[in-house]
């Protein structure tokens, strides 16, 4: 479903405003004060002038002004705070609310969307949202009051002059809402445009180390130019329709002041009004533009918050990992509940089993029109597979225009056995590692985990069972304690050291009086790639899960650092299931079993000895690594 297409509307603003009632309520009594205070203004001073025209005592009128006035600047000020104050917690409540989507949306939504747009917003998009409140919905509502019993004041101080005026305003708003139809979609693209610079930033500082060493900062910082130069362009075709709005009101009220002053005074020098009507009228006829000029001014606001809304609802109707989630029913459970209880570690503190069967499993990318800035090349090489389609579909529905990854992939990894996938780059081998994970649904065919399909697991559930080192071993923003214990939040500090000391990296947590606490810096940089490797087993240990999935796990480390590495991938395997994605045939020729995948099939399935003797293409591999002679 294409969401962009899909405009917000004020009905979806109101539920981020729930939470936030009883001050709402507060900021409308407020509001009604102040206005009305602003609206008693004018008859004060009529009655002061008419007062000091017929020589009558007016000294209770001017009391009675000085507290109005001073009223409402008090009044104001606590409805512009209180105003603020909700608008920043609504701000807050959609940036959680926007996070916790972000976060909940299955990995095909971060292949085919950028990271900086995304990051835009949840900051600049949320921050436009602020406006509907602080400078919409409030001050238009106020305004309508203001201008209804301005309105009908003006009337029956003088019918002739309010003609004068409706005339004037009605052609003035007219012109208004005719340009704020266009300002939503100005401001839209402005989004859209700042949103994609935001992408281009974020990708050069990324690989700012990839740029400085490929001398490409002129080329970078001229990418990231000509998505500035269109957010600039973006933003002065909205300021040019913005700025046409306020003159249009201006010349329309100006206009009417000009014609209800000559027309009053006439008509005052004639005896037909009093000189303290005429100045009541043009009190508000004033009175009458600083509601329009809000209401006006909210228009544009609210439009520009409506595209942000716009692109935050895109995101937010998007369905998240979890809303596909099929629970298994009392009834279809018989003997696949029990299988799920004893597959997990239960009150007995038992390790679970893990099995893993995968039959006659396909995958393919999505070559659709949405996906068209998706899956990177590297995907099919062994990364990360691209967008899925459907999972569950049967084969034949398959798109031809698809690139096929697995094609009918079936084989079994007793529970705790090694388990080695390896074959030519492209082979489909991470792929499997990504099915397993359900970060992505097959297209035909089954995964079983103890002997219970995998989508009937919620992912969950699913996750908490495996541990996953990947092949770029992610490092994230902070300590190095706050990385160990992603998956293990509650581990103490010893069994931090321990792992730490496991994987050979004992001595990072002491090279500075920091200890734990050392910041890795910005994507782990202060770490090489051996360590960001080693970090993530030690993760992963830690982590304590009956399955292991490791993707290249020794593929950035030196031969002493594998060797230990292999010891302790000895241990962690004891009563556990692993499977591990290879280039490196030494590294598993002792494995229980090793998959050979080529092209998307399975090629062969055996032992190191097995295979050199049964298939052409692993042992071409192994001479090739050196370990068999050329045949």
């Amino acid at each position: 479903m294409n969401t962009t297409t899909q405009r917000a509307t004020l009905r979806e603003f109101f539920p981020y405003l729930r939470g936030h009632v009883r001050v709402l309520v507060l900021v409308a009594v407020v509001s009604l004060v102040s206005t009305g205070l602003s609206i008693a203004q004018p008859l004060m001073v009529q009655q002061l002038v008419n007062a000091v025209s017929a020589s009558e005592p007016a000294t209770v009128f001017v009391w009675f002004l000085v507290a109005i006035t001073l009223g409402g600047a008090v009044f104001g000020a606590a409805q512009s705070y209180l105003l603020q104050r909700t608008a920043e917690s609504v701000v807050l409540g959609v940036r959680r609310s926007l996070v916790g989507q972000l976060l909940a949306l299955p990995i095909r939504e971060f292949d085919r969307r950028r990271v900086g747009d995304l990051i835009s917003r949840v900051g600049s998009d949320t921050t436009l949202m602020r406006s509907v409140i602080t400078s919409g919905l409030f001050e238009i509502v106020s305004s309508i009051l203001m201008f209804c019993a301005a309105v009908v004041l003006m009337v029956l101080i003088d019918p002739l002059l309010f003609g004068i005026t409706l005339t004037a305003v009605l052609f003035g708003a007219g012109g208004v809402l005719f340009l704020g139809r266009l300002i939503r979609t100005r401001s839209r693209a402005v989004q859209d445009a700042v949103g994609s610079m935001t992408a281009a930033v974020e990708r050069g500082l990324s690989g700012i180390r990839t740029i400085k060493a490929s001398v490409a900062e002129e080329r970078e910082a001229a990418v990231i130019d000509v998505e500035a130069t269109k957010a600039f362009r973006a933003g002065i075709a909205m300021a040019r329709l913005q700025a046409a709005v306020q003159p249009i009101m201006s010349i329309c009220i100006q206009g009417a002041f000009i014609v209800v002053l000559a027309v009053g005074g006439i008509r005052v020098a004639a005896g037909e009004l009093l000189l303290g009507d005429l100045i009541a009228f043009i009190l508000y006829l004033f009175l009458l533009v600083m509601p329009i000029g809000s209401a006006m001014g909210a228009f544009v606001q609210i439009q520009s918050g409506l595209a942000a809304l716009d692109r935050i609802q895109e995101i937010a109707r998007l369905e998240p990992e979890r809303a596909d989630e099929q629970y298994l029913t009392q009834d279809s459970a018989v003997g696949g509940s029990a299988a799920v209880g004893s597959a997990v570690v239960g009150s007995t503190g038992a390790r679970a089993g893990g099995t893993i069967e995968l039959r006659d499993v396909s995958f393919r990318y999505a070559a659709t029109e949405d996906d068209a800035a998706g899956p990177s090349a590297s995907g099919s090489a062994g990364g990360a597979p691209g967008a899925a389609t459907t999972g569950g579909a049967d084969r034949s529905e398959l798109h031809d225009d698809a690139q096929l990854v697995l094609d009918g992939v079936s084989f079994t990894v007793p529970a705790g056995s090694r388990t080695a996938l390896v074959g030519p780059s492209g082979a489909g081998k991470s792929t499997v590692l990504a099915l397993l994970e359900r970060f992505y649904e097959p297209d035909g065919g089954g995964i079983s985990l103890d002997g219970v399909p995998i989508r009937d697991l919620e992912r969950s559930e699913l996750r908490a069972r495996i541990g996953l080192v990947e092949q770029e071993a992610p490092v994230l923003s902070g300590t190095l304690a706050d990385n160990l214990r992603l998956a293990a939040p509650d581990a103490p500090d010893t069994e931090l050291r321990r792992v730490l000391a496991a994987v050979g990296l004992d001595a990072l947590g002491d090279r500075s009086e920091d200890g734990l606490d050392l910041n890795l810096g910005e994507d782990g940089i202060r770490l090489s790639g051996g360590q960001r490797q080693r970090l993530a087993w030690a993760r992963t240990i830690l982590a304590d899960r009956p399955v292991l999935l490791m993707d290249e796990p020794t593929s950035a480390v030196d031969s002493r650092t594998e060797q230990l590495l292999q010891q302790t991938l000895g241990e962690a395997s004891r009563d556990r299931t692993v499977v591990v994605v290879a280039h490196r045939l030494s590294t598993v020729a002792d494995f229980d079993q090793i998959v050979v995948l080529d092209q998307g099939r399975v090629s062969a399935v055996g032992t190191h000895e097995e295979l050199l003797a049964t298939s052409e293409l692993y042992r071409d591999m192994a001479a090739r690594q050196r370990l068999v002679a050329h045949a």
